[in-house]
């Protein structure tokens, strides 16, 4: 008998359909009666799935979400229904790192202020902007799970003091500090913890730090307001800022987005090629081994 799978949101059948199995059909824009025989969801993280959802899909086993957490699915309410809801950790975590480095790379060089100086005429006419280095910088990498152990071997390759902070994991090969150590030492900081405890750098903390940090957040939007930014590069503790992460996604009209020192993406450090791929596969094969009566390697809603 062939099992139905669906997806939420768009999903590439050409990711997911190789290890599904033979089986499996996989239907990536479903019917409300596909909704109602699908025994597996792959579910993209714009997508709600809450109890009503849940109940249009009586025959499901098992969801997967693409990514490292549960987002927007109800978990309490799959667990109810004993339905695992699978993640892929570890699937991005190069192109998140790449990105993280080529944030910093971008702001600490000013490459695009010097772009828009070349672009618009100034040389010749206006002082250039002079780039700054990394080589013999202290960089501070807050988070050393599997994203903050790539950036920092990368700021080590680059020749930058690299200082850890993380309040579970210990580094073997980096200097471990207290975050307000980090902060104070910090020449460029990079952000790699989950959230979930508020604003993790307010502006009492940022007081500390050198003047000219450059900052960057691929993780979580809540670890540091806007607001908090737009004092911080207004008073110059901030030189340079990438965000790939918003409170509000997608996000129009940022407050920061005309600020030349500022660097903004949509959310799409951890979306290469490469980790889309991976990312995917590892969905699909959870959603496989659930329909052939093993669990998912890793799951977000109970043990």
């Amino acid at each position: 008998m062939t099992a139905l799978v669906v997806g939420l949101g768009p999903v590439d059948p050409a990711l997911v359909t190789p290890y599904l199995g033979a089986d499996v059909r996989f239907e990536p824009n479903p019917t409300a009666d596909d909704l109602a025989a699908a025994q597996g969801a792959i579910v993209r993280a714009a997508v709600d799935v809450d109890r009503e959802l849940l109940a249009r899909m009586p025959a499901l086993r098992v969801i997967a979400r693409p990514g490292v957490g549960g987002g927007r699915v109800d978990l309490a309410a799959a667990a109810e229904r004993e339905i695992p809801v699978a993640i892929t950790p570890g699937s991005n975590a190069r192109a998140v790192a790449e990105g993280t480095f080529a944030y910093l790379l971008a702001l600490v060089k000013r490459v695009p202020e010097s772009h828009a100086y070349v672009a618009g005429g100034r040389w010749g006419i206006d002082p250039v902007p002079v780039p700054g280095d990394l080589d013999g910088k202290v960089l501070a990498v807050v988070g050393f799970g599997r994203i903050g152990r790539i950036v920092a071997g990368l700021g080590a390759a680059f020749g930058m003091s690299v200082i850890v902070h993380d309040p579970f994991v210990r580094a073997e090969a980096f200097e471990n500090v207290p975050l307000e150590e980090a902060v104070a030492r910090a020449d460029a900081i990079t952000l790699h913890l989950p959230g979930g405890d508020g604003e993790l750098l307010d502006r009492t903390l940022l007081e500390t730090a050198r003047p000219g940090l450059v900052l960057v957040n691929c993780a979580r939007a809540e670890l540091i307001s806007t607001g908090t930014l737009e004092w911080a590069l207004d008073a110059g503790i901030l030189r340079g800022v990438g965000l790939d992460v918003f409170t509000d996604e997608p996000i129009r009209n940022h407050p920061l987005a005309n600020d030349p020192r500022v660097l903004l993406s949509p959310h799409t450090s951890g979306l290469s090629e490469a980790a889309m791929a991976a990312t995917f596969r590892m969905a699909a094969e959870a959603v496989a081994n659930t329909l052939q009566g093993r669990y998912p390697t890793f799951i977000v809603n109970f043990a």
